[in-house]
């Protein structure tokens, strides 16, 4: 979680024009540079951000990702057509026992570890591989993960009756709404194939899903587009299940954020615990 220091913004402001995202504005009131704090206080008593909780399209998700931090030179010195798989090789198997090993004796905590194990984000990016990094040319590797969104069925309605615009009942990729190529500058550094991976096998799980509950798509067909989607029925359901019947639980896995050993690097926890509050006695303000 990135946070700004309120006690050392000097009101330059260069962190507004240096950022890449333009995550950054500037508070004229208070005279500090702000950006989203991901609700940390609500994340360490284990609640999920404000804008997560209320999100009423249920499309985010938090979770653990372990990953090789030696490995980021590495990756971000990759040309722009490699850097998606790039830093998915950086992000660790949380199954893994060596990982497992190997996270204990660099500190990480078991819970860390489980809730590693059941994150939602690693099952988007890794295991599916229809989560990508946002502008990841600019080689800041966020741990930040967007779904490319499919577009509604097209139509048109002349003389009052509803017409599709394709053949089949969900249209090519190609002919979405978003372009393509917009969707690839966002989300794959300008390089369409990852883009399209991700929207081939959320398209094959349309299918697959419409095959299912309504019937007027013939089993073979569906699985056809699974395969050269490279899903299968069974990962076509976990994405179902995850996307659209998804719990609290299964959404938000936020692990124990074990204030007490950061605490501990720079005094003794019992100490701090009784002379340290929450926030600034004053509230920053411009002006003497």
């Amino acid at each position: 979680i990135v946070l700004i220091d309120q006690k050392k913004c000097r009101a330059w402001r260069s962190c507004v024009s240096a950022c890449p995202y333009k995550k950054t504005y500037f508070n004229w009131f208070t005279g500090k540079s702000e950006k989203c704090i991901l609700c940390f206080p609500r994340l360490e008593t284990g609640q999920a951000p404000a804008c997560f909780h209320s999100c009423v399209g249920r499309i985010r998700y938090l979770g653990v990702l372990l990953y090789d931090a030696e490995k980021m030179e590495e990756i971000a010195k990759l040309p722009d057509d490699e850097l998606v798989e790039g830093q998915r090789s950086m992000i660790l198997d949380p199954f893994d026992p060596e990982v497992i090993a190997q996270a204990r004796k660099n500190g990480i905590s078991d819970g860390v570890i489980d809730a590693a194990q059941d994150s939602p984000v690693y099952r988007f990016v890794m295991e599916w591989k229809i989560a990508l990094p946002p502008h990841i040319e600019y080689r800041t590797l966020p741990m930040l993960f967007y779904v490319p969104p499919m577009s509604p069925v097209q139509a048109s309605k002349p003389e009052d009756t509803i017409t599709h615009n394709s053949d089949n009942l969900f249209h090519d990729i190609d002919d979405s709404r978003v372009p393509m190529k917009f969707l690839a500058n966002l989300f794959g550094a300008g390089h369409e194939g990852p883009v399209r991976y991700a929207l081939a096998k959320q398209k094959a799980v349309r299918w697959h899903r419409r095959a299912e509950t309504v019937g007027d798509i013939d089993r073979e067909t569906a699985d056809r587009m699974l395969r050269e989607a490279n899903c299968t029925r069974e990962e076509a359901d976990a994405i179902y299940k995850l996307t659209a019947l998804c719990t609290f639980e299964d959404r938000f896995v936020i692990p124990p954020m074990h204030r007490e050993q950061a605490i501990e690097m720079m005094k003794e926890p019992h100490e701090h615990r009784e002379e340290v509050g929450f926030g600034f006695v004053g509230g920053p303000r411009r002006g003497l």
